[in-house]
């Protein structure tokens, strides 16, 4: 019942010939007389199957059935959203606060003690980062954090959201410098955040969790009219800009 769903002759022959990741599939043209399907449609499928994420083709090496990630279709699915209405990230990025908060407590006890010091070390490299000269953005820091805090829960479909988030973030501008105390900030809960994992205080690190997030949502609500006006303009919200001397952005 549940191939019939599928609607792909590619995915449904990949899945009833139980292939496995980093199998090889057959040329297309085998599978053309195979299914008695034409090639211009298997090429059509492949194409769909491939931006899904469901396979990797390479010239020759063919065709190659991937590890499944939940990332690739909700990444596409996101990026139309963003690209329509920048403004509904606000959503989404609900939507991420509420996973993380339900998933926090199996998240965190799953961590292993070599988890803990790469937070821990990653907490360092942020604050080098910051008080650094020149100042850097920890961004790849940022999402290196919430990503290994909820690396071992082995679950697609959790990971290829959070996953998708962080493609957002970055598609809208959030990953830019806007202001240096609000990154501070951020920071600091970080940091407790990974004390509270580490002294396995579940609780406090949750509370610090629901704390941190609603400074983004704060920060959204702030960029909004901006990126709306933005947008009436014909322009897509983010804008151009570089740190000035106080540590905001300004427009170039």
């Amino acid at each position: 019942m549940l191939l019939d769903k599928l609607d792909s002759d590619l995915v449904r022959y990949i899945v009833e010939r139980e292939f496995r990741p980093g199998d090889r599939l057959p040329p297309l043209e085998d599978i053309s007389k195979e299914l008695e399907i034409s090639i211009g449609k298997l090429r059509e499928q492949l194409e769909a199957a491939r931006s899904m994420g469901l396979v990797d083709v390479k010239p020759r090496i063919g065709i190659r059935l991937s590890e499944y990630s939940f990332l690739a279709a909700v990444r596409f699915s996101l990026l139309y959203a963003l690209a329509s209405d920048a403004n509904q990230f606000e959503a989404f990025s609900a939507l991420r606060n509420h996973i993380e908060s339900a998933f926090w407590r199996e998240a965190v006890q799953r961590l292993t003690a070599e988890d803990h010091q790469r937070l821990q070390a990653i907490i360092a490299q942020a604050w080098a980062k910051l008080d650094g000269h020149p100042i850097r953005i920890p961004h790849a820091e940022h999402r290196q954090l919430h990503m290994t805090i909820f690396s071992r829960l082995n679950n697609p479909f959790v990971t290829g959201l959070l996953e998708a988030y962080w493609e957002g973030y970055e598609a809208v501008g959030l990953n830019v410098f806007s202001d240096y105390q609000y990154l501070r900030e951020v920071w600091t809960y970080h940091e407790g955040m990974v004390n509270a994992i580490v002294e396995g205080d579940l609780d406090k690190g949750h509370q610090l969790l629901i704390e941190h997030t609603e400074l983004l949502q704060q920060r959204e609500a702030r960029r909004t009219p901006a990126r709306r006006a933005a947008q009436a303009r014909g322009g897509n919200g983010t804008g151009n800009s570089s740190a000035g001397p106080n540590g905001r952005r300004k427009n170039t």
